[in-house]
């Protein structure tokens, strides 16, 4: 059992972890939760939330002429959502479906999901809460209810039409959508996506949403959208995800800043619809039967796509200045070592001061036999530790960093008894060391002029452009998990930088008289 106690009447937590949230004027939202209560369907409060951000309107207006006026233009044009399965998401979706239909006028909406078993029952659903309720059936079309084997639809009297489609590259060749969902969006290909996408563009307020739970490494455009709500980088954006922040193998084992998977109060955050529909009771029992599914399944931590965009931190022009294919090291140099969360790439790299006054830094490597260099950037981790012995026998005095808290603190115990000199930084320190580094290559005004140099290798320069950071608290680090590509070169090079720093600045002994001897 858990190592907490389950508090009584515990309830999800009604606001997402993530949101993004357009501005709106107006919206149809609490008509539409009226019109769901009408047809049987009690909202709760989140789900109450999400429509009337889906539902927003502008005060820009288009002509509708299935209502024959002016109608305000959404606020959304793209509506994303993640949240764990069981949370009741397809309540919320029937309701917007019923909401377009019957309130907004909307012609043509097409609901798609990727199983046709998942957009067939959506169907049965929706058709279940129209036929049971006079006033919404009242309004099909004489054989308004079509329950074709994959070619579901619903059409009103007004022509209005809610089609529902299984996923494929013709599936809506000939149709001129308003609306979009769909569903099971972690799942999605970017031919589904471009196939209905542009079948919208001439519509005057045309919308698309994306539902589903947690993503993985195949999630790219699902994962394209959360990017951008997390950024808060486009206004037209509606994006809500119910989630633990969990720790991730960049963690240390006593991190306190995350979210515990064992904590009933880390399941409320990520499950809205706990003690509504889902009992907790039921969640420590998926907990104890298969703890790394519960971690997509139940607190929806995704192993998203790394889609980070180039250059994003260091800019390009910057790192570009910094270049002297001349530059090298001229003082004792301070090694570091660094490994992928994965342990699919190494790097050793070494920073020394430069004999001018700046900083030189660079990938070590190997001079081979017919005048090349093998640069210790390599796939994997058996090298490392031979490969620093190697290099500690030519250079006896020389500090090494490593950052004991990641996957390169495992080299810590070799080397220590090989007679290698081992600093590890403090996790407030590595969030230094890249405010440091960063400092030392951007120029920030008068007075803070960069120092740092080097020699524009390949490897190191291909890290510093797909870099992303995290944020911590009031500092921030290198994202080793959600950048673009491998980064171990630059925490490499950033970690030997600070170690360098505290040579350089470490106090020197006082002479014996300052004592009082």
């Amino acid at each position: 059992m858990t190592d907490y106690e389950i508090p009584a009447n515990l309830m999800g937590v009604q606001r997402p972890r993530i949101e993004c949230c357009p501005q709106y004027a107006t919206t149809l939202g609490d008509a539409a939760i009226e019109l769901a209560r009408l047809a049987g369907l009690e909202l709760d409060p989140w789900q109450q939330w999400l429509l009337r951000n889906a539902l927003g309107q502008t005060d820009e207006t288009y002509w509708n002429p299935v209502l024959g006026a002016w109608m305000p233009k959404s606020s959304a044009y793209e509506i994303g959502i993640v949240l764990a399965r069981q949370n009741g998401k397809g309540a919320f979706l029937e309701a917007l479906e019923l909401a377009w239909l019957f309130l907004a006028g909307i012609k043509t909406i097409v609901h798609s999901a990727h199983e046709f078993a998942t957009s067939r029952e959506h169907f049965q659903r929706i058709e279940g809460l129209i036929t049971n309720t006079p006033e919404l059936k009242g309004e099909l079309a004489r054989g308004g209810i079509k329950w074709s084997h994959g070619d579901e639809s619903i059409t009103l009297a007004t022509g209005q039409r809610l089609l529902f489609k299984t996923r494929t590259k013709g599936a809506i060749r000939g149709f001129s959508p308003d609306k979009i969902v769909m569903d099971e969006a972690m799942i999605l290909k970017q031919e589904a996506v471009k196939a209905m996408m542009y079948a919208m563009s001439a519509r005057p307020d045309a919308q698309i949403v994306y539902t589903g739970s947690a993503g993985d490494e195949e999630s790219e455009h699902f994962g394209r959208v959360r990017e951008r709500g997390i950024k808060k980088s486009d206004p037209r954006l509606f994006f809500a995800e119910w989630s633990a922040d969990v720790c991730d193998i960049l963690c240390r084992p006593d991190c306190t800043d995350h979210d515990d998977p064992a904590d009933p109060y880390t399941w409320a955050k990520a499950n809205p619809a706990l003690g509504y529909r889902i009992q907790p009771q039921n969640i420590e029992s998926e907990r104890q039967a298969d703890p790394e599914g519960f971690l997509v399944e139940r607190l929806s931590v995704g192993n998203w796509p790394k889609t980070g965009e180039a250059w994003a931190v260091i800019p390009e022009a910057a790192w570009k200045a910094r270049i002297d294919e001349l530059s090298s090291i001229h003082t004792t140099p301070v090694f570091s070592i660094d490994t992928s969360p994965d342990q699919k790439w190494s790097c050793i790299a070494a920073v020394g001061g430069n004999g001018e006054g700046g900083v030189h830094g660079e990938i070590t490597g190997r001079e081979m036999g017919d005048g090349s260099v093998r640069m210790d950037y390599r796939p994997g981790t058996r090298w490392v530790i031979a490969r620093a012995k190697e290099i500690h026998e030519k250079n006896k005095r020389a500090t090494w960093v490593i950052d004991k808290g990641t996957q390169a603190g495992t080299y810590i115990p070799a080397l220590e008894k090989a007679g290698l000199k081992i600093v590890s930084p403090t996790t407030r320190e590595v969030a230094q060391a890249c405010g440091d580094f960063y400092a030392a290559v951007v120029p920030r005004g008068e007075g803070q002029k960069p120092d740092f140099w080097h020699i524009d290798q390949p490897e190191l320069s291909t890290a510093v452009a797909n870099a992303g950071k995290r944020e911590l608290a009031d500092l921030w680090a290198w994202d080793k998990r959600n950048s673009a590509s491998d980064i171990s070169p630059l925490v490499a090079v950033t970690n030997a930088l600070w170690g360098y720093r505290q040579t350089v600045n470490k106090p020197k002994p006082k002479p014996m008289a300052a004592w009082g001897r």
